[in-house]
């Protein structure tokens, strides 16, 4: 008897206990929370830069690393891992202020669409340190494509916006591109 009253007094205990605290963790974190939606100053930002994918060449800042084996850069399957510059300028010499780093695959079967996941990773001013991250279609053949923006870190924390791109020049025998993107981010 002795033990089932212990057991059962200990029971309470730590149902009780345990409803308490999660009682008063459960509003610590609704009030941190809407503290911070508080003190959000949302702001948009325009940036504009230009995108470099070197396909080919000694020094590609892009590589295929799955797809249909022998088969075009633009064939339906192929994904490529990037690590591109991001420039000031049109031209390649253009002072570097980040990196496009992420992936982009041949996403259509009929088209040239791209998925794009990338992470614009700024390395010059105010914005050194930060990116913002990048999901959705890219068609290729279209004057200026429209891509989100699903995030970031750093001042782009809590990022949302669309990034517009339109391509300068591409060679079709390398696969090489510049790009220019103007983006607007709300962080």
């Amino acid at each position: 008897m002795a033990c089932f009253l212990s057991f059962t007094v200990f029971t309470l205990y730590f149902t009780h206990f345990s409803i308490f605290f999660n009682t008063i963790n459960g509003v610590f974190i609704e009030e941190v929370v809407q503290d911070i939606a508080i003190k959000r100053d949302d702001k948009t930002t325009h940036l504009h830069f230009y995108f470099h994918d070197i396909v080919g060449g000694k020094n590609p800042s892009v590589v295929r690393i799955a797809g249909p084996p022998d088969s075009f850069i633009g064939n339906f399957g192929n994904t490529m891992m990037a690590d591109d510059p991001l420039t000031e300028g049109p031209k390649p010499t253009s002072k570097l202020v980040g990196k496009a780093q992420g992936l982009y695959a041949m996403a259509a079967q009929n088209d040239l669409a791209l998925l794009m996941v990338m992470n614009f990773v700024f390395l010059e001013g105010k914005y050194n340190g930060s990116s913002i991250s990048i999901l959705g279609r890219n068609a290729v053949l279209h004057d200026q494509r429209e891509m989100p923006i699903v995030g970031g870190n750093g001042l782009f924390r809590f990022a949302r916006g669309y990034a517009l791109a339109h391509t300068i020049s591409a060679d079709p025998s390398t696969g090489d591109a510049i790009v220019e993107y103007n983006v607007y981010v709300r962080a």
